[in-house]
């Protein structure tokens, strides 16, 4: 269990990073990171740094693959680790 934590809180950071030079670069009309590498970082774990990194920057607050999805990753994770934890 506390791995997948470590593991979580990881992929939670990348996100958030990747998040935060998409948004750098946005503003530079500079080369993005794809919207599904955005995306597969947040089905893998990150979706906790994902979101908070759409609030921080309002980042991806008007792509409906964001605004709906990456919230459904989150409570698909938290779900998981219950599920993990309570088992």
């Amino acid at each position: 269990m506390n791995l997948l934590i470590h593991i979580i809180a990881i992929a939670s950071l990348l996100a958030f990073l990747a998040f935060a030079i998409d948004k750098m670069l946005a503003k530079m009309n500079a080369w993005r990171i794809p919207e599904a590498v955005l995306l597969w970082l947040a089905l893998l774990g990150g979706a906790a740094g994902a979101l908070a990194a759409m609030n921080m920057f309002h980042h991806k607050t008007s792509k409906r693959w964001f605004t709906v999805g990456v919230p459904l990753m989150q409570i698909a994770h938290v779900a998981l680790l219950l599920l993990i934890l309570y088992m």
